[in-house]
């Protein structure tokens, strides 16, 4: 199992701050959502300027112009892209094909999808190297969590292939690694302790 931090709070300067703290022991460094949204492509290809050997994966959340927005990613430096589920299978396929073609991976995000066997067994065949169970930051105000998800997911696909996030703390985490999914991802977990170094080595002694 790798460990994912999900960057969502700060900007690249931040960013690179946390980076420098622990690039040698994080699996997978996401550069997220709200980050992209404030700093754009600029944010991933100064975290994989710096730290070439790190495994970058921007959380765009594609939803339409899957190839042009996959394009700019993997051209800031992009490992792995992320798409919504719910998005039309053209887009998804897009995604895929213009990754693939530059020797890069994607990730697909299940969130608000109602059939997830059904839907993650569909995205396996389109070619999605990495599907993912994801409890919306909102919807955890609400007490929800992704376990169940996961569990469904694991069900249907190679558990390697699953990746999960929402809400993910040094507490629960054995819950989760007890499915055995590909992909374990915590953010403000992480990021937001008093020592995130050591917050990384922790979680993943649990996936250990």
């Amino acid at each position: 199992m790798r460990l994912q931090i999900a960057m969502d709070e700060g900007d690249t300067a931040h960013l690179l701050d946390v980076a420098a703290q622990i690039h040698d022991v994080i699996d997978i460094f996401e550069v997220g959502t709200p980050v992209i949204m404030l700093d754009g492509c600029h944010a991933v290809r100064a975290i994989k300027g710096e730290y070439p050997k790190l495994c970058v994966l921007a959380d765009a959340k594609i939803m339409d112009g899957g190839a042009l927005e996959c394009r700019y990613l993997c051209e800031a430096g992009a490992d792995i892209v992320s798409v919504l589920a719910v998005s039309d299978n053209a887009t998804i396929g897009e995604v895929i094909a213009c990754a693939h073609g530059y020797g890069r991976e994607v990730l697909v995000d299940l969130m608000n999808v109602g059939d997830i066997p059904a839907r993650s067994r569909e995205l396996v065949e389109m070619g999605a190297d990495y599907i993912a169970v994801h409890t919306a930051f909102d919807v955890q105000k609400l007490g929800r969590t992704p376990l169940d998800d996961l569990a469904e997911l694991v069900g249907a696909i190679d558990p390697a292939r699953a990746a999960v996030a929402g809400g993910v703390r040094q507490e629960t985490v054995g819950a989760y690694a007890a499915l055995r999914p590909g992909i374990v991802i915590a953010g403000a977990a992480l990021y937001s302790a008093a020592d995130i170094r050591q917050a990384v080595i922790d979680m993943k002694g649990a996936l250990a």
